[in-house]
């Protein structure tokens, strides 16, 4: 009675906010907990394409590990509370910690699905305002934090990112990315897989320079081996070509763009030759990659996160910047260019959108700097651990699982358990909200309306498209929009009145129309504009196709000046860094990545892998996601045979892995795939902590790698987590009774 009942609703329209490719799905229900989620064909940006993570969805509605009211942790467990004694109870401890030890003794974590909910980007700003603590921190300083500091010091706005224009390149260059698995990663691009074949098909080239010959380059023309964490070395010396071959083009960047001279002195010292041995490429091939990009008739160079999360990975994203600048291919057909958003943030009002800052204050204990209001997450344990004046004592978590996705999580576990008071905005009580004392669930993403704000400025093509609700929440239920507006009006002392006003009249649907309306597509509210309205959004459920990329520079530029600024201050200085690490590295130092030292001591470098049905450690409790043979973990480090041979290691035997801070067991899988002297273990891992409440995850723990990278290894000039390139000695797994 019931599936024919259910039979009779038409399918449902909507993108899926797992992963940052936007791909629209079809939804159909079927049965009660049963859902039919496919490809959407008529989606004018993915066209039908859908990888497995959309199909776990309904996984993640119907879970009963979900929580579904307020808990309090008491002594015996946790005990189901009404949401007026949990708001109660968070404002009175917020404001007790905050009344004896200052401000800044409550920080607060925003995880990475915040930027898929377009209710929690648009409210969390004033609740973190109400605050008014400098101890904020978000997965940004463990992701793409590199690529907003180049943005900021180059273009004049944090937001202010370009991508490339994949569809319509003729030359492909990646560096430290697989696209074919995340889908393109700050580069939004569904189906990139099926993108990649058509550029070759159409006569480009794709190349791949990465640690391991992954799923990306089985798709590309020419993959080259390179160590990790000499991104930057490479990048200087196809550079060094560039202006010593006099082969630069700027065409109609060069009038407004500064600092070509400066680039051209800087590059001068870092020829092919130099940084070959310690890079792993040979010279002849550094210079042919460089000419190569320069002849194209457009290409386009990205770098990804194993180039963002290493030592010099805000170098390395603004080195990428200036190749595409000084080739000439930048704000042009096929080469690098800035979407257009109907939603722009970068012309949003600053509270939403804030153009950037860097070092308006740093963090208690290492003195790193802060970046648009924020200070790096490497920095969260030591700042609850450290005794002293403006210790953190409360800290607010926001949809993040920093125990699993930041360096040292095993040193941040014992941080958490020290904490007077910690409150998680969190559907689950997983790794760390284990450690909350108050936890507050939102709803899920079927239950609420969904637009995308963030990746629709990071998308290869523009778009639009408003997802409605697919299944009524619950009478009790809030969103997390609803939950951050509560608390910040608790926190400010308003009235109920007040409260009423703002939930009824700037809820996100109003504050989202009113930005498409005054956007670049908007009505402006002319009462005889065709232009994009909210309503008009809604009406195509399919999205609306608003264009490829177009050039938009100058105009589009946020600097003082209205130039792009090839050589930043910031940046410029940083070489002396890099010059040091580069020396050492020649004359047998030992600077952390410098790999050839590190293997003849016995240690192998790190690095981490996206996997296909893994995005976030929550997933891992979907059984569709890790369902698969019970005799290939899907958790393993993966090593070269000749390193395994090395270490009398075998094909699914279990490897004690040691780093500084700490170690792990895992399976060993043998593959040629990846470079010699490196080693590769996939991120989100970790669920054997006593306490967390995942019935799939727990079934299949394996291991987390921040249990193996170190918080004392960063990028200094932005205090990013240098993940990529960590040491490690790696041996048979030795048990004792």
């Amino acid at each position: 009675m019931f599936r024919n009942a259910m039979s009779k609703i038409p399918p449902h329209y909507r993108t899926c906010t797992i992963c940052e490719a936007m791909c629209g799905i079809e939804i159909s229900v079927e049965a009660e907990q049963r859902l039919t989620i496919r490809g959407d064909k008529d989606d004018p940006f993915s066209q039908g394409y859908v990888c497995p993570k959309a199909v776990a969805l309904q996984d993640f509605h119907f879970d009963k590990d979900r929580l579904r009211h307020p808990v309090k942790r008491i002594p015996s467990g946790w005990q189901q509370i009404t949401w007026d004694q949990a708001f109660d109870e968070v404002a009175k401890h917020l404001k007790r910690i905050q009344a004896k030890y200052g401000r800044n003794s409550t920080a607060t974590y925003l995880g990475n699905p915040n930027v898929h909910n377009y209710g929690a980007m648009l409210f969390a700003p004033g609740f973190l305002r109400s605050l008014h603590t400098r101890n904020k921190f978000s997965a940004t300083s463990v992701d793409q934090l590199a690529h907003h500091l180049a943005a900021y010091q180059m273009f004049g706005h944090q937001l202010l990112l370009p991508v490339p224009d994949l569809d319509r390149t003729s030359l492909f260059l990646m560096l430290g990315a697989n696209p074919a698995v995340s889908n393109g990663s700050m580069m939004t691009a569904p189906g990139f897989s099926h993108r990649l074949q058509a550029l070759r098909q159409r006569g480009g080239k794709v190349i791949l320079i990465d640690p391991r010959r992954n799923e990306t380059a089985k798709l590309a023309n020419r993959h080259l081996f390179i160590r990790p964490g000499t991104d930057v070395f490479l990048l200087l010396a196809l550079l060094h070509v560039l202006f010593d071959e006099q082969l630069t083009r700027m065409d109609q960047l060069a009038g407004f763009t500064d600092g070509v001279e400066t680039m051209a002195k800087l590059v001068a010292e870092f020829s092919p030759e130099q940084v070959a041995p310690v890079a792993g490429i040979n010279a002849d091939d550094i210079r042919s990659l460089a000419r190569e990009f320069v002849a194209a008739e457009s290409a386009v160079c990205y770098g990804r996160i194993g180039v963002s999360t290493q030592e010099f990975g805000a170098a390395c994203q603004w080195l990428i910047n200036v190749l595409n600048i000084v080739t000439g291919n930048f704000d042009r057909q096929g080469g690098a260019m800035f979407p257009l958003p109907a939603f722009d943030p970068v012309t949003a009002p600053e509270a939403l959108a804030p153009r950037g800052s860097y070092g308006r204050w740093h963090s208690r204990v290492r003195k790193l700097p802060e970046f648009a209001g924020e200070l790096p997450v490497v920095a969260l344990a030591e700042e609850i651990l450290m005794p002293g004046e403006g210790q953190v004592k409360a800290l607010v978590t926001l949809a993040g699982n920093p125990v699993l996705s930041t360096p040292n999580g095993r040193e941040l576990d014992r941080a958490l358990e020290s904490l007077e008071f910690m409150v998680s905005i969190d559907p689950y009580i997983n790794e760390t909200t284990r450690h909350a004392h108050i936890i507050l669930p939102p709803t899920s993403p079927l239950e609420r309306e969904h637009y995308d704000l963030a990746f629709h400025l990071l998308a290869i093509r523009n778009t639009a498209k408003f997802s409605p609700v697919l299944f009524e929440r619950d009478k009790e239920a809030l969103h997390d929009w609803e939950i951050l507006l509560e608390l910040q009006t608790r926190m400010e002392g308003r009235s109920n009145l007040m409260r009423t006003l703002l939930h009824r009249f700037f809820g996100p649907e109003r504050m989202l129309d009113l930005g498409l309306r005054f956007g670049p597509y908007g009505t402006k509210f002319n009462p005889f504009s065709k232009g994009l309205t909210l309503k008009k959004v809604k009406a195509s459920v399919h999205g609306i196709d608003l264009g490829p990329l177009r050039p938009c520079l100058p105009g589009r530029l946020r600097t003082e000046n209205r130039l792009a600024h090839l050589a930043p201050d910031l940046f410029v200085k940083d070489i002396e860094r890099v010059r040091g690490s580069l020396a050492a590295s020649a004359f047998g130092g030992r600077p952390r990545n410098a790999a050839p030292t590190i293997q003849s001591n016995g240690h192998l470098l790190l690095i981490g892998r996206r996997q296909l049905r893994s995005n976030n450690s929550w997933m891992h409790n979907s059984q569709r996601l890790v369902k698969g043979n019970p005799a290939k973990p899907r958790c393993t480090i993966v090593m070269h045979p000749d390193d395994a041979a090395d270490r009398d290691l075998r094909e699914g035997q279990e490897a004690q892995i040691k780093s500084r801070v700490g170690t792990i067991i895992l399976p060993v899988e043998l593959s040629d795939e990846i470079m010699r002297g490196v080693v590769s273990i996939p991120h989100g891992w970790g669920h054997d902590r006593e306490g967390n409440k995942l019935t799939v995850a727990q079934q299949h723990p394996g291991a987390s790698i921040n249990d193996l990278t170190d918080e004392k290894s960063i990028d200094a000039i932005c205090g990013t987590a240098a993940f990529n390139g960590t040491p490690v000695t790696v041996e048979a797994a030795r048990y004792t009774d």
